[in-house]
Parts: structure tokens; C-alpha cells; sequence
């Protein structure tokens, strides 16, 4: 079940909340039950037979938090995430590496029938923030259960994010207010993702894949790019209109979620980029892997040692592809290059002049993304810069049919929703345009009801 789905919107999100607001405000520990339930029937709904894995791994973080206060807390925190990674490497990577061991070495190993659950990264890294903190002391082990399950479990940020912070929730789990204003924002701020995913991010899915399946060798330059444009716009307003609706559907229940993105397309630099895209995750590896191994509080060749580590750990926590290893690797070298060689130069330059630099690597990162294989994206990016003025067919139908939302991508990719968002006279038209965008979404979805979120498989 997806929330941008008619089963979600008039069937389940009605349940919940119904039953949610029928417990009274002062039984919080019931109210919490009915939101677990509701959260494991929603995984449930879309993975039968692998709830069992959620619940094994609730059920094991949940002991390791307890035993975080013992004497040998540092060898059992060693033990959990060896356990963790275990799992996710078990679930997500075997096959790819009895895949790539059969493809070096010329062996026959058989595949296994392993099916990927939804959502694991997430969930996995979830549950070792839960352990980490309490290591760290920065949270209490949580002794009942149940409380554990809702924090890991919780629908609204369960399948793909953000990643919710154990001692970012913890108190709020236990304790926290429901109030109709913050209800009212979490609607507002649900629909305005609904709207980023149906009505923007679904049509450029269709520019992009009917350019991406095309075979390398019917692409002009200009086609490439185009597409290229096209999933840089898809898997920002997907990514983040979800982290919208979940952020929104947390406010629904009192809870109070850390944003996940901060209009990464403004960024002057690669560096900026990654601290104003999917901040969670970039958060986490800061905070858990990076900080730890020494951050940049060291030498120059260690320094540059710690971020490839961190982005070798990212783009495997990405997936099982060849293209995943290549878009870390690209992404971790032009952070070094910046680093060391670059950053006196970007803070001399016309703002104008940093952004074009800035979008321009990030769009090359989304074509290695996107591939399906390595030889497909290098193959797509050698036709990207071999120069042609040839203005394909493809592109005048894409622009004629789809040139509104191309223009509302580009322009909403801005902080303008933020700053009329601050308007006194927003307040006033919120309301119907909320009403307005929400007919819209719906109408879409009866037209079309395939539109999987990208980061569903991860």
C-alpha cells in the first residue's frame, strides 16, 4: 500500500485516524497500540511473509537495548550490528554477489529465492539508531516492547523514510500533545506531497522512462539530457513529496519529524547538495560512521579515507547494482576534488555560475542512478556529450504535452511554496487550494493507479 494510493487515502487513513481519536487523550499507551496495529497491518498488507523479518529485528534490537547497560555493552553493540548488517546484507546483496562471483570467476553458483522486503534499509538503520543511542547514553533503553515496535514500526516513515532518530522520538512516544493546529498542518503539508508525487513527479516519470528505455543508440544529445532533466526532476518531487506525507501524516499523531530535504536544487555546490538532500540519511552516516572514524578532525589522506568509507557504505545501502558503486564513487570523488582543490575557487565565483555547476554534476549522478546497468549509463552519457544540434521529435511532443509541470517542477524546485507559505493572504487560500490540489490528485489516481515510489526499493 502506497500513500499515494485510493485504498490509503479513503480506506485506511480514515481507519486509523478514526480509531486513533476514539481512545481519549489521557490513555497515550492505547492510542500508541492503535497506531502499532494499524502500522503492522500497512507493512502487513504489502509484505505477508516478510513481517516475520520486522518483527525479528525489533525483537533483537529490543534485547540488545537492554543489554547496552552492561558491563560489556561495547562487544554486545559490536554483535548487533554485525546481526543487522547480516540480515540487510542477506535480504538485499546475496544474490548479487553469487551474481558477480558467477560473472568473475566463471562458476555456477545457483541463485537463491531470497525476495527483498520493503523497506529494510530504513527500518535496519532505524533500529541501530534505537541501540546506538542507548550505547551512547543519549537515550534510556526502552523497557516496554511495544514502544520499541511503534518507533521502528510507525506507517508513516516505516517503508521509505525519513529515517526517524531513536532520541529524536523517544520522549514524544511516551509523551506528546494533539493539537487541531498542528493537525490542520499536517493535512496541508500531506497533500502538498500527495501533489508533489501524482500531479508532478508521475508525469515526468513518463518523460523519463520513455527516454531511459530507449536504446542508447536512438538517443540525440539533446534527448539524453532532456531525460536526464526529466528523472532529476521525477526522483526529487517522489523522494521528497513522500518525506512530505510523512512528515504530514506525523503531525497527524502528534509527532514531530525532522525535515528530510531543504530545496537541494538551489545548491551552489555537490557539498551543499548532499546537506540539503535526504538529510536523514546523510545525518545518520555523519553522525554514526563518519564522526567516528574521525570526520575531518584528522589528516588530509585519513580525511579523504573516511568519506570514501562513508560513501562506499551509501551507495551499497542504495542497492545491489554496479551503477549504485559508480554513482558513490562519483559523488564521493567530486566531494574530496571540492574539498581540496575547489572550495576557494566556488566561493569567488557569481552565484549563477556555482548553481550551473552544481546542476550540472548532480544530473550526470542521476543518469548512473538510473541505469539499469553500467554499460547502459556509460553508453548514455557518452551520447550526452557527443555535441549535435539535432533537435529530436521526442522532446517537441514531451514539451507540447507536458510543458506546464515542467514548468511548475522547475519553479516549485525553489523555495517559492516556503516563502508564500508565510503570506498573511495564505492563510485565506490555503483551504481551497489544498481542496483544489487534493480533486486533482484523486482524479489522477482514478486515471492512473500505478505510481510506486522510487525509494520502495530500498
Amino acid at each position: 500500500m502506497v500513500f499515494s494510493s485510493l485504498a490509503f487515502l479513503f480506506f485506511f487513513l480514515p481507519s486509523v485516524l478514526f480509531f486513533y481519536y476514539l481512545v481519549p487523550q489521557k490513555h497515550l499507551a492505547a492510542r500508541n497500540g492503535v497506531l502499532l496495529a494499524f502500522s503492522l497491518f500497512f507493512y502487513f498488507y504489502g509484505e505477508p511473509r516478510l513481517i516475520v523479518l520486522l518483527l525479528l529485528s525489533i525483537l533483537i534490537n529490543y534485547v540488545f537495548g537492554l543489554l547496552m547497560r552492561s558491563p560489556h555493552k561495547k562487544a554486545w553493540l559490536v554483535l548487533c550490528i554485525v546481526i543487522n548488517v547480516a540480515m540487510l546484507g542477506i535480504y538485499k546483496y546475496l544474490n548479487f554477489f553469487i551474481s558477480t562471483a558467477n560473472s568473475l570467476f566463471g562458476a555456477a553458483i545457483p541463485l537463491t529465492n531470497i525476495v527483498m522486503p520493503i523497506g529494510i534499509s530504513f527500518y535496519t538503520f532505524q533500529a541501530l539508531s534505537y541501540v546506538i543511542d542507548v550505547y551512547r547514553r543519549d537515550a534510556w533503553p526502552q523497557k516496554n516492547p511495544f514502544s520499541l515496535a511503534l518507533y521502528v514500526s510507525m506507517f508513516p516513515q516505516l517503508i521509505a523514510g525519513p529515517i526517524v532518530r531513536y532520541h529524536d522520538v523517544d520522549k514524544q512516544i511516551a509523551q506528546r500533545e494533539h493539537k487541531a493546529a498542528v493537525f490542520s498542518e499536517g493535512i496541508d503539508r500531506f497533500i502538498y506531497g500527495l501533489s508533489k508525487k501524482v500531479l508532478l513527479s508521475n508525469v515526468f516519470a513518463q518523460i523519463a522512462d520513455g527516454i531511459f528505455t530507449l536504446p542508447a543508440d536512438d538517443l540525440t544529445c539533446l534527448l539524453a539530457w532532456f531525460g536526464a532533466a526529466a528523472y532529476t526532476l521525477q526522483i526529487y518531487y517522489d523522494f521528497s513529496g513522500y518525506s512530505d506525507m510523512a512528515i504530514g501524516l506525523g503531525k497527524m499523531f502528534g509527532f514531530r519529524f525532522l525535515e528530510n530535504f531543504n530545496y537541494p536544487y538551489i545548491s551552489r555546490s555537490v557539498t551543499e547538495f548532499w546537506r540539503r538532500w535526504h538529510m536523514s540519511l546523510s545525518t545518520w552516516f555523519r553522525d554514526y560512521v563518519y564522526i567516528p572514524l574521525g570526520g575531518n578532525r584528522c589528516s588530509a589522506r585519513r580525511h579523504i579515507f573516511n568519506l570514501l568509507v562513508v560513501w562506499g557504505l551509501t551507495d551499497f545501502w542504495h542497492g545491489a547494482n554496479f551503477t549504485f558503486l559508480a554513482w558513490g564513487l562519483y559523488f564521493g570523488v567530486l566531494l574530496i576534488i571540492e574539498k581540496y582543490a575547489l572550495a576557494d575557487l566556488l566561493n569567488r565565483l557569481p552565484r549563477p555560475l556555482t548553481h550551473l555547476y552544481a546542476l550540472f554534476f548532480i544530473v550526470i549522478g542521476w543518469v548512473l542512478f538510473r541505469s539499469d546497468s553500467l554499460s547502459y549509463a556509460l553508453s548514455y552519457l557518452q551520447v550526452m556529450f557527443t555535441p549535435s544540434l539535432a533537435v529530436d521529435p521526442l522532446i517537441l511532443e514531451y514539451c507540447m504535452r507536458f510543458w506546464p509541470y515542467l514548468l511548475c517542477g522547475v519553479v516549485l524546485s525553489a523555495p517559492l511554496y516556503q516563502l508564500i507559505s508565510k503570506k498573511k493572504i495564505y492563510t485565506v487560500l490555503s483551504y481551497p487550494l489544498m481542496a483544489a490540489l487534493f480533486v486533482l490528485c484523486v482524479m489522477s489516481l482514478l486515471n492512473n493507479s500505478y505510481n510506486p515510489f522510487i525509494y520502495f526499493r530500498f
